[in-house]
C-alpha cells in the first residue's frame, strides 16, 4: 500500500495550551521483539512474500503528569524516540533500520497502550535495474516509515521492570519520491519488557483542570507547499512541484477544528507523463499539449495536541484536464506551530491508497 509519509521532525515538540506548572521529568525505556508477515496489499509484491520478517523495537519515553494543559486533555501520554531493526528474511528486500518520533496514548486504566510513530528508515537493498530489479517495493535507500503498536502494557511489576505484548503494523514507502514504490506493510506480534529509569518511583498525576468553554473566530490560512516526486514509470525522472492553498478553519473546542478550502497544483512530473503517454501510447488519446495543472477544493479536520496538530483532508479536483489516479484525493499529515500565526507542515497526498507526493509546507494563520 503506497501511503504515508515522510514526517521527520514534527512529533518532537512539547508546548502547552495553557499555563505551565513545575515540570516533572521521568523516563522509561522499552524493548520488544516482533515476528510477523508482509501483507499482500498489491499483486505486484506477491513474489516478495515468501518468508516471515522479524526484528526489534526499542523506545525511550518521557512520561507526562499534567504540568501542561494538553497532557491531561489526552490522559497523560508519553512522547519519545524509537528505533526499529527489521530483517525482512528475504534476499531481495534485505534489512531496514528506522528512527522515529512517537507518542504513547493510554486506555483502560493505563493497561492498554497505543503507540504511533513516524520517521525515516534506511533499507540496505533497494531497487536497481541491473542488480535488484525484483525489488519493486523500495525505489530508494531512504524511506518514509510509520508504525503503530497496540499493547497490553503493565509497568513496574518488579523494581521498575514491566511487561508489554501485542500487535504492530510497520509501513515502509518513499511516497513516490522515486519509482518504484509499491511499499510494504508488516503485521507482527510483539512482546518485550519496560524499565523505569528511576527504579519504579511512583509519581502522582496532576488533576485535570475544570472544563472551560473554548471559542475562537474563523481563521484564514495561506499555505505554500513544495517537494519532489516521480510518476510510476521507472526512470521517468524526478520533478519539483508547487501547491498554493487557501482555507478557512473554525475551532470546535480545544482539540479540533474543521476546514474548508481550495488549492492549485503545479505538478511538473505530469508534464513528462503527458509527453510519454502522448508519444508512446497513442491509443490512450492523450494530446501532447494537455495542461498539467490541477485545481481542487477540500474539507478537512485538524486535531490539536500541543504545538503539533494532525491534519486529515479530503479533496476533489474541479479542474482536471489530465486523468491521473482519479479526481478524489486525500491528505494526512502534521503541522507544527511557531507562535500564534506561523506554521510548518509535512503531509502526504494520495489518491485512495496510491501516494502521489510528500508535501513540505509553510503557512500563516490569520
Amino acid at each position: 500500500m503506497k501511503r504515508k509519509f515522510c514526517i521527520i521532525f514534527l512529533f518532537m515538540a512539547h508546548l502547552s495550551f495553557g499555563q505551565d506548572v513545575q515540570e516533572v521529568k521521568k523516563y522509561t525505556i522499552d524493548a520488544s521483539q516482533f515476528y510477523g508477515t508482509v501483507l499482500l496489499h498489491s499483486p505486484d509484491i506477491a513474489h516478495l512474500i515468501n518468508s516471515h520478517p522479524a526484528g526489534l523495537i526499542v523506545g525511550l519515553n518521557r512520561k507526562t503528569f499534567g504540568s501542561k494543559t494538553w497532557e491531561s486533555l489526552y490522559n497523560y501520554p508519553d512522547y519519545g524516540v524509537s528505533f526499529i531493526y527489521q530483517d525482512m528474511n528475504n534476499e531481495t528486500l534485505a534489512e531496514n533500520f528506522g528512527l522515529y518520533a512517537h507518542y504513547n496514548f493510554y486506555f483502560f486504566k493505563r493497561n492498554l497502550q497505543f503507540r504511533i510513530g513516524q520517521g525515516i528508515a534506511y533499507t540496505t537493498n533497494p531497487y536497481d535495474r541491473e542488480t535488484n530489479f525484483r525489488n519493486v517495493a523500495y525505489g530508494s535507500y531512504l524511506l518514509s516509515s510509520t508504525y503503530a503498536m497496540f499493547n497490553f502494557h503493565k509497568e513496574n511489576i518488579l523494581k521498575g521492570i514491566g511487561f508489554k505484548a501485542g500487535i504492530s503494523l510497520i509501513h515502509y514507502s518513499n511516497a513516490n519520491f522515486r519509482a518504484p514504490n509499491t511499499s510494504t506493510n508488516t503485521f507482527a506480534f510483539n512482546a518485550g519488557l519496560t524499565y523505569d529509569l528511576d527504579g519504579g518511583k511512583q509519581l502522582s498525576y496532576l488533576p485535570k483542570p475544570e472544563k472551560t468553554k473554548f471559542t475562537e473566530p474563523i481563521r484564514y490560512n495561506l499555505v505554500f507547499k513544495s517537494g519532489i516526486n516521480e510518476s510510476d514509470v521507472i526512470g521517468s525522472g524526478q520533478f519539483g512541484f508547487v501547491i498554493l492553498s487557501a482555507y478557512a478553519d473554525k475551532r470546535l473546542g480545544r482539540k479540533s477544528a474543521i476546514q474548508l478550502g481550495t488549492e492549485v497544483f503545479f505538478s511538473n512530473f505530469l508534464k513528462e507523463l503527458i509527453r510519454f503517454q502522448a508519444t508512446s501510447f497513442p491509443e490512450m488519446n492523450v494530446a501532447p499539449d494537455t495542461d498539467f495543472k490541477r485545481a481542487g477544493v477540500f474539507i478537512g479536520h485538524e486535531l490539536f495536541i500541543n504545538s503539533i496538530s494532525v491534519l486529515t483532508q479530503l479533496g476533489y479536483y474541479v479542474y482536471y484536464p489530465f486523468d491521473f489516479e482519479g479526481r478524489v484525493y486525500n491528505r494526512i499529515g502534521l503541522k507544527r506551530y511557531f507562535g500564534d500565526k506561523l506554521f510548518g507542515s509535512v503531509t502526504l497526498r494520495s489518491h485512495g491508497a496510491a501516494a502521489e507526493a510528500v508535501e513540505f509546507g509553510i503557512g500563516i494563520r490569520l
